[in-house]
């Protein structure tokens, strides 16, 4: 998101940048939130909108989807790992 902020300096309103900045602070602040079940909601909503940048920054439909892949990715392979993990653990 960053990187996109510097190519949208130069060919964006001010509202654009100030969203842009937002969603990127957000994006920076959401990964401390991932110990509570909320974290994991507000990291999927956050998803949108940085797809939705790319009407500001037309790559950012192309890179907000990959990172929104890489979302659900690491979901499902962190589920499939907390089960295999609990299959192990004695109790």
């Amino acid at each position: 998101m960053g990187f996109a902020l510097l190519i949208a300096m130069n060919s964006s309103d001010t509202w654009e940048l100030a969203a842009g900045a937002l969603l990127a602070i957000l994006l920076l602040l959401a990964p401390g939130l991932l110990k509570r079940k909320s974290g994991w909601v507000i990291g999927s909503v956050l998803q949108i909108p940085l797809i939705a940048y790319g009407v500001v920054v037309t790559m950012m439909y192309f890179l907000g989807g990959i990172f929104a892949l890489l979302w659900i990715a690491a979901i499902v392979v962190g589920r499939a790992g907390e089960a295999a993990r609990a299959r192990l653990t004695p109790q």
